[in-house]
């Protein structure tokens, strides 16, 4: 099945959002019951992309979700001369594949896609010294680890950062 070239602000009057299975539970139960929600409520934006079929109802086969968070300056893998204050990031809250898209590089280039989008943001004016995510298991570790541009917060090894230098030179 082909996949539309875009991801789409999440949509559950247009994406079939029961319909998509990652494995996860929680990751399965966030889009369903949260992620339209959250939008609204201006917490974070997630978007999906889909396949591309003629049907009304279109399936979701990968999402992710970006927010705004902080961060303390001593929690950065490297502390630069940055102020006492919070410091502000991108979260790259949320990144799913369904089970039937898994194996196909499509985490890969939907995280590529994901991180552009979050240069894109900063560029538009929203302040972020950079980008960080939770890493919620091992094969999520080693999947991050590949890419070989995150480095562990110092307080938390299974979170992850990126600076947006570092994105804008990728």
């Amino acid at each position: 099945m082909a996949l539309k070239q875009r991801f789409e602000l999440v949509d559950k009057t247009v994406h079939d959002l029961k319909g998509f299975d990652c494995g996860k539970p929680e990751m399965n139960r966030f889009l369903t019951q949260h992620a339209v929600k959250h939008g609204k409520l201006g917490l974070s934006s997630t978007f999906v992309l889909t396949e591309d079929a003629a049907s009304p109802s279109k399936l979701p086969v990968v999402y992710y979700t970006l927010c705004s968070a902080t961060v303390t300056r001593q929690s950065l893998p490297k502390t630069q001369s940055l102020p006492a204050y919070p410091v502000p990031v991108v979260l790259l809250a949320r990144l799913a594949v369904d089970t039937n898209y898994q194996r196909q590089r499509l985490g890969e280039k939907s995280l590529v896609y994901a991180l552009r989008h979050a240069v894109k943001l900063c560029d538009s004016g929203l302040p972020a010294y950079g980008l960080m995510l939770d890493v919620l298991g091992q094969d999520a570790l080693r999947f991050y680890q590949q890419f070989d541009m995150f480095e562990c917060f110092a307080d938390n090894p299974m979170r992850l950062f990126v600076s947006m230098d570092t994105l804008r030179n990728v």
